[in-house]
């Protein structure tokens, strides 16, 4: 799934508001406004691009004029060195975006990198990488998209779109006598068959009784291997499994070889190290 051009414009907005404030007083005072440049993007350490589109809205926000050719697309894998896209047009403007839209695409390529290696880990299991809820506040919608072009997979996008009974739901409805089979059943009748319904739990007895409840995916959260196997053979596929907690990429290999379906990665966005890139001026 592309980004939404609105979602891209939005944060592109945000960032150069705050970085230009109100005005470059470096570049407005040194550089004359008829100087013109070519600048190449380029990669400093290997790894997978993510962000491109919105290296360019930065740029285009600045100056619709100035020409930006992509060199490779979202989701190449690179070497360092690598020149992904070249920037040509006003000196002024150039300069003014580069940090803005370096910033961005520095850290999309990380989580896209970081996603990479985990996928390249499990590769040949059935689970599959999921992020998490846990990115950085109003760049969700990019974070996720840099997983995706890393090879992960997404997991709901807020609090909106999927149900989710996590350990404080379900101490609170306990504090009320709603054990989990009745929170899942009060799930259901308020907001139909249609929306995927997720339940945590700690143990094997629980796994099995939100199955048996009807949930359609169990995350399996902070089990040990022997428990994680025992509990995908007790939820015997009356609903897929996420396994959670954890997780690295020393650990999760042998996540994946219990047999769960899914794995899910807080730190491809809470913990990634951005992907080296330079903006350097051609000759």
């Amino acid at each position: 799934m592309d980004l939404p051009r609105h979602l891209i414009d939005t944060v592109v907005a945000h960032a150069l508001a705050e970085d230009i404030g109100s005005g470059d007083l470096t570049t407005l005072a040194v550089i004359p406004v008829t100087a013109r440049a070519t600048a190449h993007v380029v990669t400093r350490a290997a790894g997978v691009i993510a962000g491109l589109p919105v290296l360019e809205a930065v740029f285009h926000h600045l100056d619709p004029a100035l020409q930006v050719v992509f060199h490779v697309q979202d989701g190449a894998a690179v070497a360092a060195g690598a020149i992904i896209a070249t920037v040509s047009g006003s000196a002024r403007h150039i300069l003014t975006g580069e940090r803005v839209a370096l910033n961005l695409l520095q850290r999309l390529s990380g989580i896209a990198t970081m996603t990479a290696q985990y996928v390249a880990a499990v590769a040949g299991t059935r689970a599959q990488i999921l992020d998490t809820r846990k990115t950085t506040p109003g760049l969700r919608a990019l974070e996720k998209y840099a997983v995706r072009m890393g090879g992960g997979r997404n997991h709901r996008f807020g609090l909106y779109d999927g149900v989710m009974l996590k350990d404080n739901h379900l101490a609170i409805l306990a504090a009320e006598g709603i054990d989990l089979p009745a929170a899942i059943a009060r799930a259901r009748a308020q907001l139909g068959p249609m929306v995927r319904l997720e339940v945590e739990v700690e143990s094997v007895a629980a796994a099995i009784s939100a199955a048996e409840a009807g949930a359609d995916l169990i995350l399996l959260d902070n089990m040990p291997l022997d428990q994680l196997r025992a509990a995908v053979q007790a939820v015997a596929g009356r609903a897929k499994t996420e396994a959670s907690g954890g997780v690295n990429l020393q650990t999760v290999r042998a996540i994946a070889e219990t047999g769960v379906d899914y794995i899910s990665v807080g730190a491809l966005t809470h913990s990634v190290q951005a992907l080296d890139i330079g903006l350097d001026w051609a000759g």
